[in-house]
């Protein structure tokens, strides 16, 4: 799980209001430069304190941890009571240097980057692989903390994002449970095979390699799909393309994340959609494009152990894959009933894609 620290230095009347948001979200630490605005905290945040020029307060107060910028506290590495970690502003390739060797060494590295490029912070993900200590990026804005936690396929262990107003906080907080998380894939047993006629399906082309027991969960209900196979398997008349999901008719549900899903028609270039490999581990990537084009199409049924029946209409073609069971993969145009494929069953209805608990009947 990603960290969420809030930086409380440059509010002003708007301070409270922020905290109380802040301890509502769950936010993992909030940063000050007076002990004083860490007093009133609860114990579940992280009370960071990083002190500006001068002496060091003689009471750090209730701060968890002081961060210190080497260039103001030079040389103090240790502090009663509390853990010491550092701030760095990277600017050219000297104080690059620092931080790396802090990210390497010290409990928490604050690092805040000048230019917007984030080779930089690249550098000190990889320096620092293996290190003990964890390191908060600074982030400007909600998006660029969003871009800061996938960094390196790992991102940062967390981002500092100084608030602008009320809101800002719950975004964040947002921004970092937007992780793709493990999820339960079920069995599947194929009951019936239909030839449904003509009609659209979709070719979902990402910007990322699948491997070979990934694809994307389909179906024709919300709460109901299956686990399409990428073209990563080598076919007899065609080159592989390891980007490419042959998906599903237009009108087909996938996972855009945990949570949301998109109707296939929907998606378009830079759409964001989950792939999931065959143990339900999920990770998120982006769309490239989207043909849409006229197929013959497959309508094919399925009953999970549960009783409830999953539907996916797909192209009618041999070379259109779905996944079984440890990774097997199964032609479309071969399932016959007894057959067993992967798939997914939401427990949700959906309204324009978001969960709802309300009664909604698809068939």
């Amino acid at each position: 799980m990603k960290l969420c620290w809030l930086d409380l230095r440059t509010l002003g009347a708007e301070r409270d209001a922020v905290v109380e948001e802040a301890i509502h979200q769950r936010v993992d630490g909030v940063l000050a430069a007076n002990p004083a605005h860490l007093a009133e905290l609860p114990p579940t945040i992280t009370k960071i304190l990083l002190p500006g020029p001068g002496p060091l307060p003689e009471d750090t107060g209730a701060a968890d941890v002081v961060v210190l910028d080497e260039r103001l506290h030079p040389g103090v590495t240790s502090l009663p009571g509390v853990t010491v970690g550092r701030y760095v502003e990277i600017v050219d390739a000297e104080t690059l240097e620092v931080a790396c060797k802090a990210a390497r060494t010290a409990p928490w590295s604050v690092l805040e980057f000048r230019d917007p490029t984030k080779i930089p912070l690249e550098i000190v993900l990889a320096a620092a692989a293996g290190a003990d200590g964890s390191i908060i990026t600074v982030a400007g804005d909600v998006e660029e903390a969003g871009i800061i936690f996938g960094v390196l396929e790992h991102g940062s262990d967390g981002v500092l994002m100084a608030p602008a107003k009320v809101g800002d906080a719950t975004a964040l907080k947002a921004a970092a449970d937007d992780r793709p998380h493990a999820i339960d894939l079920v069995e599947l047993e194929i009951t019936g095979i239909t030839h449904v006629g003509m009609g659209e399906r979709a070719c979902v082309d990402t910007c990322s390699y699948f491997r070979q027991d990934e694809g994307i969960l389909v179906g024709s209900h919300s709460k109901g799909m299956i686990l399409c196979v990428s073209e990563t398997h080598p076919l007899p008349y065609m080159p592989t393309r390891p980007f490419r999901v042959n998906a599903g008719a237009i009108m087909s549900y996938t996972l855009a994340d945990n949570s949301r899903t998109n109707y296939l028609s929907e998606l378009t270039a830079g759409s964001r959609v989950l792939a999931v490999d065959v143990k339900g581990q999920t990770r998120s990537v982006t769309v490239g494009r989207v043909k849409i084009e006229s197929r013959p199409l497959l309508s094919v049924d399925a009953v999970a152990p549960n009783g409830a029946t999953v539907n996916l209409i797909l192209q009618d073609d041999w070379h259109v894959r779905v996944l079984g069971p440890g990774g097997v993969v199964l032609n479309s145009t071969e399932l016959k009933p007894g057959d067993v494929v992967l798939g997914y069953l939401p427990t949700e209805d959906r309204h324009v894609g978001y969960p709802i608990d309300e009664f909604c009947r698809e068939q």
